[in-house]
């Protein structure tokens, strides 16, 4: 008795959450599954933005810099991805008061080659709705609260997946109906793909909601490393050049592959973002801080030498956008996004179906409450 009125608090928990849920989860599989491939198709049918003239040794920045704080204003942040390979263009993202967008532009003379607003774009759309549903912070919670509730669904899944008979543990009947083939399968697939589902699930949202590594450093019993603040005053008589910086940084991390270089609005530091042989972060997690005003360096954090919150970004972020493991990993990604649509999708029908059919012809179809039939 005692086992029955557990299980059945089970499947209630997993129903109602999973209705709950399920439009969410369909969402978040299906944009997830999506991203894997939209940047690159991005690339592929926007060479104009995407390809440039290849240039040999350093992109001048400088000069690029004083143009785009001249447009934008003192009050922008400009942060510049250089191009990693021959052939790139050069990326400026652009948050300032009256703009916020993406720039790309010709490496070898500065030139423009286009520009998006933040909004435009099929990427930018998906990449929005994927990691804040369109609401910023507040989607960011709600896809860090999920989580939890992800864990009860696929806990309470497996506990109603669990066979009495082992030979009907990954079974799916295909010849009993449309309903019973879903409900095998969306069982099988969610026992066996949910603790991956799971991984992508939190990597997502430990990436989407900051609270998620203060909270973990806290934990660790470390202290956050924020950037430093700028003295009070500065030495330069004269302008300070951004490839003067990036120089600096090379010096002081001669091994990095330079990432990001992040020139502030006024009164911030600025930050050169370089990836050490050892990170497996693809953007690098190294940063040398620098004053705008005069160029010198206030600080130079190594990533290994983070706090437990930020270091893990180290992991995470490749994790969850499939670079960690190469292209193997990134079908296995695209597998778990298509999977986690179909469980939210599949749940949502299966309960849709089983409402409009009368009782008896429920059980026949899939069993006593969602329990697979004897035999």
């Amino acid at each position: 008795m005692a086992r029955a009125k557990a299980r059945q608090a089970w499947r209630l928990a997993h129903r109602w959450l999973g209705l709950s849920l399920g439009l969410l989860l369909l969402l978040s599989g299906l944009t997830g599954a999506a991203l894997v491939v939209a940047r690159p198709l991005d690339a592929w049918a926007h060479p104009e933005l995407f390809r440039a003239t290849p240039v040999t040794g350093e992109v001048q920045l400088d000069a690029i810099r004083q143009r785009l704080v001249h447009e934008f204003g003192s009050g922008t942040t400009l942060t510049f991805r250089p191009p990693r390979v021959a052939g790139e263009a050069l990326q400026v993202f652009v948050r300032g008061d009256a703009w916020h967008g993406t720039l790309h532009l010709d490496p070898a003379s500065g030139d423009e080659l286009g520009r998006r607003g933040e909004h435009e774009g099929v990427f930018n759309f998906l990449f929005e709705l994927h990691a804040t549903l369109l609401l910023e912070d507040t989607g960011r919670a709600v896809l860090a609260t999920a989580v939890l509730a992800y864990l009860v669904l696929l806990v309470s899944g497996v506990v109603l997946w669990w066979p009495a008979r082992w030979c009907h543990a990954v079974r799916i009947k295909l010849d009993a109906g449309m309903l019973r083939a879903l409900f095998d399968l969306h069982r099988v697939t969610g026992a066996a793909l949910g603790l991956g589902i799971l991984v992508s699930v939190v990597s997502g949202a430990y990436m989407a909601w900051r609270p998620l590594s203060a909270w973990v450093t806290q934990v660790s019993g470390g202290v956050a490393r924020s950037a430093p603040a700028l003295p009070a005053t500065a030495a330069a008589s004269q302008p300070v050049s951004l490839d003067a910086v990036v120089a600096e940084a090379r010096r002081r991390l001669p091994q990095g592959q330079l990432g990001y270089v992040q020139w502030p609005p006024a009164g911030k530091a600025g930050r050169v973002r370089l990836r050490l042989p050892d990170d497996p972060h693809p953007n690098g997690l190294s940063s040398v801080y620098f004053d705008p005003r005069d160029g010198a360096v206030l600080a130079v954090h190594r990533w290994h030498e983070l706090d437990t919150g930020a270091r893990a970004y180290t992991w995470v972020y490749p994790l969850h956008i499939g670079s960690l493991g190469g292209p193997w990993q990134t079908v296995v990604n695209l597998l778990f996004g298509a999977a986690l649509a179909g469980l939210g999708g599949s749940g949502l029908v299966l309960w849709w179906q089983r409402r409009a059919r009368p009782a008896p012809a429920r059980g026949r179809a899939v069993g006593v409450e969602g329990a697979p039939p004897k035999g």
